[in-house]
């Protein structure tokens, strides 16, 4: 196994770190609800992300007991 053929000096060893900076996050809103998010995310709440359909785990059953539970209550 072979040794490096150059010392790694301070000078370049900070010079290499200085590309280690961490960046600021970018707060997009959406344009139908308004809620902020990650930019290239999906809004929380969303049901479509750029002109796609988004698909959520249980929306169907989620939506038929509520509407179980409205017509529960409206017919009392």
């Amino acid at each position: 196994m072979s040794l490096p053929s150059h010392r790694r000096t301070s000078s370049h060893k900070r010079r290499r770190a200085s590309h280690f900076a961490l960046k600021d996050k970018v707060i997009a809103t959406d344009s139908a609800t308004q809620m902020p998010h990650l930019s290239h995310k999906a809004a929380p709440g969303a049901t479509s992300y750029r002109g796609h359909a988004i698909h959520v785990k249980g929306k169907e059953k989620k939506l038929e007991k509520l509407l179980a539970k409205n017509k529960k209550t409206g017919s009392a």
